[in-house]
């Protein structure tokens, strides 16, 4: 059974591995929000440092312009919570103890309605960072909620409402986003580092940025073919938290 768009949320937040996840995820979703009045916050987990096919690229610098490269798509989004940056190596994220508990304190801190992060339990998963920064965000709520989970942060235990997981293995949610789109699209050209790398786009070359456009176009309508509406954002909603 699929449920359909949650009320607005009065806050909502979003916890990825790196820069541009969320964008790929749920940009829409995050931006229809913001603009009903929701207040969202992005919570990074890696520096993204790895993330270049240049073997000769000066990876300080890389970090330096994917956080501003998300600043700026959070900008696009119209997100006006915090951009959150807990700078792990890239590819080494783990999802220990030390983690979880930066996770939890962020969400007593901002005390979302709504978290969202990456579905840990996809199959077939490459990345580990998406793994572990899922985990992270679902074991992050629950530590958050519990009183007794890490009381050396001295922050009030808060419980979230929903917990939505993009790139899910089993769609249950839809979130329509229609009018939502070039936001999306806006946010993730924000991030002009990955055109080569993540979004196949390359150089100057307009028919690839086409191309591009229209492979998110595509999975938007096929999201919204699964509940027989026009463009949407997919996820596993989880709501007994």
């Amino acid at each position: 059974m699929i449920t359909f768009d949650l009320p607005t949320p009065a806050s909502a937040l979003a916890i990825a591995a790196h820069p541009d996840d969320i964008e790929f995820g749920a940009g829409a979703t995050l931006a229809k929000w913001a603009d009903g009045g929701c207040t969202v916050s992005l919570l990074v987990c890696t520096d993204g440092s790895k993330g270049t096919w240049d073997v000769n690229a000066d990876t300080d610098a890389l970090v330096v312009t994917r956080q501003a490269e998300q600043r700026a798509a959070a900008a696009a989004l119209g997100a006006t919570g915090e951009v959150v940056f807990l700078g792990w190596t890239d590819g080494e994220l783990e999802s220990g103890l030390r983690q979880r508990a930066q996770i939890a304190s962020w969400i007593r801190r901002l005390r979302p309605e709504v978290v969202l992060g990456h579905d840990p339990w996809k199959r077939y998963r490459l990345h580990p960072d998406h793994r572990h920064a899922g985990l992270l965000a679902v074991e992050g709520v629950v530590a958050a909620r519990d009183p007794h989970f890490f009381p050396e942060l001295a922050l009030a235990h808060h419980r979230p409402e929903t917990l939505l997981l993009f790139e899910a293995e089993e769609v249950d949610h839809l979130e329509t986003i229609e009018g939502y789109e070039a936001h999306k699209l806006a946010a993730l050209e924000a991030h002009h580092s990955q055109f080569e790398s993540t979004m196949l786009i390359a150089g100057d070359d307009d028919s690839a940025l086409k191309s591009f456009r229209d492979r998110e176009h595509a999975r938007l309508v096929a999201f919204g073919s699964l509940g027989g509406v026009g463009r949407a954002e997919g996820f596993k909603r989880i709501g007994d938290l």
